[in-house]
């Protein structure tokens, strides 16, 4: 993994969101505006996700000992169900706080203009770190920096609803602000699910997609000597990949000659798929 390259992204997401909290919560504070407030909040928790990111990749990097003999990649994982964790309990805070707000009744302050241009500059910045940050986590293969673009996406999907909340306030539909608060703890939950599921695969060794499969087929068929595939398993270890394949060869081949064709396969495995970091080859006689 391009450690490296994870360290700078995270270094630039940081900086820009602690950023734009502070403008969003000036402008939400200036402007008397609830979505814009809780679009702030949704912000500053992207710096604790993106920290934890930091912490998850440079230790999911660290190589193989003794206690861990297969690394520890598993650990971008358990960082992105943390991650995934922090982003609902933020969501539920947000969805709540506007629920309170309907429920009482109170009179509800229409924002001030500015908090339109304050939430169009959110969109498109977040939507950008989206982009910026996904690039590099599909690059490098990372699981906890991909959770991260999502939640960087989620952000920008709730400074949407609080331009439309805000702006049907200014229209003079109060209750659109808190009602656009709702919807942001929508999405904010659905991004959380997402990330909590992808996470919980990885560590429940699922399969690899057909896909791929298939692909690790045509491979394993394409050695010399292989005359078919007896059993071929796969799991996601983090963002790695581990294969186990059973082949069945000639049985009246030397032990020597059948060792090089399984040699040859595992090879072939592990050069074609940079996402496998073991292949476990077992030869098997066929059956005439």
């Amino acid at each position: 993994m391009d450690k490296k390259a994870a360290n700078r992204v995270s270094c630039v997401t940081i900086i820009v969101n602690l950023a734009l909290s502070v403008l969003k919560f000036a402008v939400g504070i200036a402007a008397h505006s609830q979505a814009l407030l809780s679009d702030a909040v949704h912000s500053a928790s992207d710096v604790v996700s993106t920290v934890a990111v930091l912490f998850g990749i440079n230790l999911a990097s660290k190589k193989s000992d003794d206690d861990h003999p297969y690394g520890h990649e598993r650990i971008e994982s358990v960082f992105s169900i943390i991650l995934a964790m922090m982003l609902f309990a933020t969501g539920a805070g947000i969805g709540i706080s506007a629920v309170k707000t309907i429920i009482s009744g109170d009179e509800i302050i229409i924002p001030g203009r500015i908090a339109l241009a304050a939430a169009g500059v959110s969109i498109v910045v977040k939507e950008w770190m989206y982009h910026y940050t996904k690039r590099t986590a599909k690059r490098i293969k990372s699981s906890a920096m991909m959770a991260d673009a999502w939640h960087h996406r989620s952000d920008a999907l709730s400074s949407v609803g609080s331009l439309v909340g805000i702006g049907g306030a200014v229209l003079g539909f109060p209750i659109c602000e808190p009602a656009a608060s709702i919807i942001i703890c929508v999405f904010i939950a659905k991004a959380a699910y997402d990330i909590f599921m992808e996470a919980v695969n990885s560590l429940i060794d699922r399969a690899c997609d057909t896909e791929e499969v298939q692909k690790l087929k045509d491979t394993i068929l394409g050695v010399d000597g292989v005359r078919s595939i007896d059993v071929l398993r796969t799991r996601r270890f983090g963002a790695k990949m581990y294969v186990d394949v059973e082949i069945s060869e000639d049985g009246n081949l030397t032990l020597f000659s059948a060792h090089k064709i399984a040699e040859q396969v595992h090879d072939s495995v592990e050069g074609a798929f940079d996402d496998v970091k073991h292949c476990m080859v077992h030869v098997n006689p066929a059956q005439e």
